[in-house]
């Protein structure tokens, strides 16, 4: 997202620069008059859900989303995906390309949350909410699990930016003891509990080495807290050679999606609710790992790290 956030800058100020300057000022207008909508649902279009493109960048690696369980219609879910990875490849072309999703989940809408500040980047904020993308804020993630009528899913990327720092081959840590919001806002709602694994998103890319307590991660991490988003120093393979490049590995993706936990809604939930449905979530969390790993090249005596 960061190379096409910065065309996107770069065109906005060549437009206030430029002989179109106008232009640039309509933009902010309507940029000030839309500014709640990434909060309020956004503004997806299947026609850009449904370009062409999008079943190319799916068959590269390739993509595959997996259902082990059905999730009634009926009910409101927030789904918990893991891990961030580089790319986050897994979440964006399950969730928000094609008809995968629809066809394996009839009558659910999925909502793919991101970080808010990718919402005041001109232009780039269309694009992404057109894809089925919405803010992650606290106000954005109610306004989807608060649909009535059920047939809503919120997809949250648990590890969140700082995850991937830990993106490298192989890697199986997760960012997750301390992140309880997610259960938080699963228990006011009654939103069910679904954990998601993809298989394969941290092979997408090569990092440099950045162990904790190193002077690359301290400056990473301190940066990540200031600018809201990580800087992971990764490269891949190039256009028509394997040895280094900023284009992806291919290596097949497969995101798997669990079993729902059923939540009862509890408008004020106490820390020890939380506390203990947190567990059940990475209880199930562990098992759907431990369950599938062995189909997707996973060694048995490897398992998931909870930090």
């Amino acid at each position: 997202m960061g190379i096409q956030g910065q065309f996107c800058w770069g065109l906005f100020v060549l437009l206030i620069l430029g002989n179109f300057w106008f232009l640039g000022v309509l933009y902010l207008l309507w940029l000030y008059l839309d500014w709640g909508t990434p909060c309020a649902g956004g503004r997806r279009s299947q026609w850009v859900r449904n370009w062409t493109v999008w079943n190319y960048f799916r068959e590269y690696f390739p993509i595959q989303l997996i259902k082990t369980s059905d999730l009634d219609p009926k009910h409101n879910y927030l789904l918990g995906f893991h891990p961030h990875g580089v790319l986050v490849a897994g979440a964006f072309g399950n969730f928000c390309t094609g008809s995968n999703f629809k066809n394996l989940f009839p009558g659910l809408t999925p909502y793919l949350h991101i970080m808010p500040i990718w919402f005041g980047c001109p232009f780039f904020r269309e694009y992404v909410m057109s894809a089925g993308m919405v803010s992650a804020s606290k106000e954005s993630v109610s306004y989807v699990l608060n649909n009535a009528g059920g047939g809503h899913a919120s997809v949250i990327v648990i590890g969140g930016a700082e995850e991937s720092l830990n993106a490298h081959p192989g890697s199986l840590t997760l960012n997750i003891l301390k992140r309880k919001g997610f259960i938080k806002m699963a228990l006011k709602h009654g939103a069910h509990l679904v954990p998601v694994f993809s298989f394969g998103e941290n092979e997408l890319y090569k990092q440099v080495a950045n162990p904790r307590g190193s002077w690359l991660r301290t400056v990473q991490e301190k940066l990540q807290k200031i600018m809201g988003f990580a800087l992971p120093l990764f490269h891949a393979r190039g256009i028509f050679q394997y040895s280094f490049g900023l284009i992806p590995f291919r290596q097949p993706i497969h995101t798997v999606v669990g079993s729902p936990i059923l939540v009862k809604r509890n408008p004020n939930p106490t820390n020890e609710e939380v506390e203990q449905l947190h567990a059940l979530y990475l209880q199930e969390l562990r098992k759907l790992f431990e369950e599938h790993k062995g189909k997707y090249g996973i060694p048995e005596h490897k398992t998931l790290i909870f930090e």
